[in-house]
């Protein structure tokens, strides 16, 4: 008698498959970053070793003895007091009891603390608040703190920011008002990171995380690997991450360079390499999630493109995994199945250095 093996779909409805169909999601999935790419697609072993996780009985599994890796956060604390309409689970608590409970009671490697926004323009005016909070985390922990934070480019745009949005610019054929735009917002960007981490770095942050690089584009990109460079020529020693926005960079300007290289359209084994070249410690590569495929499909793609990404890379690769990012569906909460799943596929196939 068949099996069907339950699975996932991108947005976390549970399904049933044969192991038959599964094979095929798996293959097509690979297939499709092999494409998009121009990357090697998974051997026949590595492609039997990710059904094999697929299909695994238990609810739950993990990595082989000897294989664990570091876990990371990204603005822990506020899943602890932030609302359950952002993922939160609504328990009231301080910034500062969120990171000690992160690593006190749950494990965790290193903690980062952020701002609500979670983005570097708003925290300018409450910079003081937040190198108050930094210090007080640090007086009372042990494991690394970094302050995190997206670069966020859109804030910087009307009506949140001085410049023209260039999306309207576009829509009306004014192409080269929309590249200076871009430009303008970048060294405003880089500008204003460098000022907030300046004054964090002096209240004991042990680092900084770009959170969500390149989320409006290239231009977005391009001002966060000049901060990144400032940032590491000013303080050599800091610790400095970067986790991406998507797999493929949007070419949103198209013309920007870093290092002699197009930023547009680069995929994670592209990316690697710049952002180690702007002087970053350790690299979050990313692949989004589907919805409309299956958990099978998402996974083998993903697992795909973070091969190749661990590859091309000289310094750690601490993959993104979570909420619509890494193979995991896209759903507030995502189901513990599908998260080990991932994980492990992502650790024992990928190679991946952290999630």
């Amino acid at each position: 008698m068949a099996i069907d093996y339950a699975l996932r779909m991108g947005d976390g409805k549970k399904i049933f498959l044969s192991k038959d169909q599964l094979l095929e999601e798996i293959e097509a999935g690979s297939a499709d970053a092999a494409d998009l790419g121009e990357i090697p697609s998974l051997s026949g072993d590595e492609l039997a070793k990710l059904s094999e996780i697929l299909m695994m009985p238990g609810k739950t599994v993990s990595v082989e003895q000897g294989m664990e890796v570091p876990v990371t956060h990204d603005i822990g604390t506020l899943r602890i007091d932030g609302d359950q309409g952002n993922s939160g689970v609504g328990i009231p608590s301080s910034r500062l009891v969120g990171c000690m409970m992160h690593e006190r009671a749950f494990g965790s490697d290193t903690m980062e603390l952020g701002h609500i926004d979670y983005s570097y323009k708003p925290v300018k005016p409450v910079v003081a608040n937040e190198c108050q909070a930094m210090e007080v985390c640090q007086q009372n922990m042990i494991v690394p703190m970094l302050y995190g934070a997206m670069p966020n480019m859109g804030l910087y745009y009307t009506p949140d920011g001085p410049f023209e949005n260039p999306g309207d610019l576009m829509k009306a054929f004014k192409i080269q008002e929309a590249w200076e735009s871009m430009e303008h917002a970048a060294e405003h960007l880089t500008r204003d990171t460098v000022w907030v981490m300046q004054r964090l770095f002096a209240s004991g942050a042990d680092g900084i995380n770009f959170d969500t690089t390149g989320a409006a584009g290239d231009a977005d990109m391009y001002g966060t690997l000049h901060a990144i460079e400032a940032l590491r020529k000013e303080f050599p020693n800091i610790y400095i991450e970067a986790g991406m926005a998507g797999e493929c960079v949007l070419g949103m300007n198209g013309q920007l360079e870093y290092d002699g290289k197009t930023l547009a359209g680069l995929w994670p084994h592209e990316q690697a390499p710049l952002i180690e070249k702007a002087g970053e410690n350790v690299f979050g590569p990313v692949c989004n999630t589907n919805t409309s495929k299956t958990s099978a499909w998402n996974l083998a793609r993903a697992v795909t493109f973070m091969k190749a990404a661990v590859k091309a890379s000289n310094i750690p690769c601490h993959v993104d995994m979570g909420m619509g990012v890494g193979g995991i569906p896209m759903l507030e909460t995502p189901p513990i199945d599908a998260v080990t799943r991932a994980s492990k596929a992502m650790v024992e196939i990928a190679g991946v250095d952290g999630i």
